[in-house]
């Protein structure tokens, strides 16, 4: 989002934040040290880690050795000692145990709520589902510790048509919505259409696999904790953002790590967007939206990222204060275009620092920063032609390096200073 028109010191005075982490909370170094390694999948996962609301993050580092368990990432479930529920018109489901559940069924008017102990998980299986609600969600978590929402090699429908009702004093506003940590796997799909949110966890809400398919009015998918992902397909039409991570009454959360995957996205607002870290390591991505990338601190390590953006591309602002905005991009392939005016391709509040992979960007404005910007790898490609140095437009052209487009000395294409504009 655009910044104000002063430039900004922005000054990380934070040496502690906390990470609420179930019960517990845990203080942690704020450091900027760079974990580039694979998610690792704890072999024998800990009642810690199944119990977690939110996995450590130690300043800008995401411990991703804790993301997933075993149990997140098995697309096929167990059907031993199934429980099996048909749907029917106008019947809601009430799970209270604990258990692997089969649902079947095309229907309406029809919840499923999941209200166990705060130890206990339920997996759903989904073997070709279909239910359409007018003003209340297809799926209801109420509490548990972790629900799995898990696809057979099925297509599953839900849908909400009408404005969502509340249950109480909890505004449940999607059409999959959980209090509670919620898991998203399979070897099918969900075709989801909601009037308000797609599928909302208001703790930490993980996908590992299947194909989700969202049409939505708000947040495609959003999790208050964290949003994670190791895999899957992904198409998205949304008229606020895609995915977004974003506790409003804890700025000191809401993180989205994505491993791998094929995402198709398009947003009103911010194509992916978090209140922390948003990290990239891998994935194909297609990105259509105001921004595409949004967070405080922005890190892509890997993969292939295409964003056509009416503000800027890619956006690292103070979301949280916990460190200082900055945009770090240490390998991958990005092709950034931007639609013409007063647009930014990479724009930052603080810092820029490319280590590696390829930048390609078709933008009037190519970079905008307020702290510092290094290039120290990889190749950046601006308007055709390679740059040797990152350039500011901030403030009349005249920042790090001076102008747009090419190195110092280069005239800058038509309109290429930006003028005293604000950010």
């Amino acid at each position: 989002m655009k910044k104000n028109l002063f430039k900004q010191t922005l000054i990380c005075a934070m040496s502690l934040f906390m990470v609420s982490c179930g019960t517990n909370t845990v203080n942690q170094e704020v450091t900027t040290v760079l974990e580039t390694s694979s998610p690792i999948v704890s072999e024998t996962p800990s009642a810690t880690i199944e119990t977690t609301s939110s996995v450590k993050v130690d300043g800008t580092t995401i411990n991703t050795s804790e993301l997933f368990t075993e149990r997140d990432l098995e697309q096929e479930p167990d059907l031993t000692n199934v429980k099996t529920i048909t749907l029917k018109d106008n019947e809601d489901v009430s799970i209270t145990e604990e258990g692997t559940y089969v649902v079947a069924g095309n229907v309406k008017e029809v919840t499923i709520t999941v209200e166990v102990t705060d130890s206990d998980k339920v997996q759903l299986v989904l073997d070709d589902v279909t239910i359409t609600n007018t003003d209340f969600p297809c799926i209801y978590v109420k509490n548990a510790d972790k629900v799995f929402v898990t696809t057979t090699n099925t297509t599953n429908n839900l849908s909400v048509t009408g404005s969502f009702i509340s249950d109480g004093d909890i505004g449940t506003d999607a059409v999959i919505y959980s209090k509670d940590d919620l898991v998203l796997n399979g070897v099918g799909s969900i075709i989801i259409n909601s009037r308000d949110n797609g599928v909302v966890s208001k703790d930490d809400l993980k996908v590992t696999g299947g194909t989700l398919d969202i049409t939505c009015a708000n947040n495609a998918l959003r999790g208050n904790d964290s949003v994670v992902i190791y895999d899957g397909n992904f198409t998205i039409n949304s008229k606020d953002d895609g995915i977004h991570a974003e506790d409003n009454d804890d700025t000191n959360v809401g993180y989205v790590y994505i491993a791998n995957g094929t995402f198709n996205i398009n947003a009103s607002d911010d194509a992916i967007h978090a209140t922390t870290i948003l990290q990239l390591d891998g994935g194909t991505y297609t990105l259509n939206g105001a921004e595409a990338l949004e967070a405080t601190y922005i890190r892509i390590n890997d993969g292939k990222v295409i964003i056509q953006a009416s503000d800027d591309g890619i956006n690292a602002s103070t979301k949280s204060t916990f460190t200082t905005p900055t945009i770090e991009i240490n390998g991958g392939d990005i092709i950034i275009s931007m639609a013409p005016g007063d647009t930014d391709a990479i724009d930052s509040n603080g810092n820029i620092n490319v280590n590696g992979g390829t930048i390609t960007i078709n933008a009037q404005f190519a970079f905008d920063f307020d702290g510092k910007a290094e290039l120290n790898g990889g190749t950046v490609i601006v308007n055709g032609n390679e740059v040797t140095q990152i350039t500011n437009a901030m403030m009349g052209g005249f920042g790090q390096g001076g102008m747009f487009g090419g190195n110092q000395g280069d005239m800058p294409p038509q309109g290429g200073f930006h003028g005293g504009r604000g950010h």
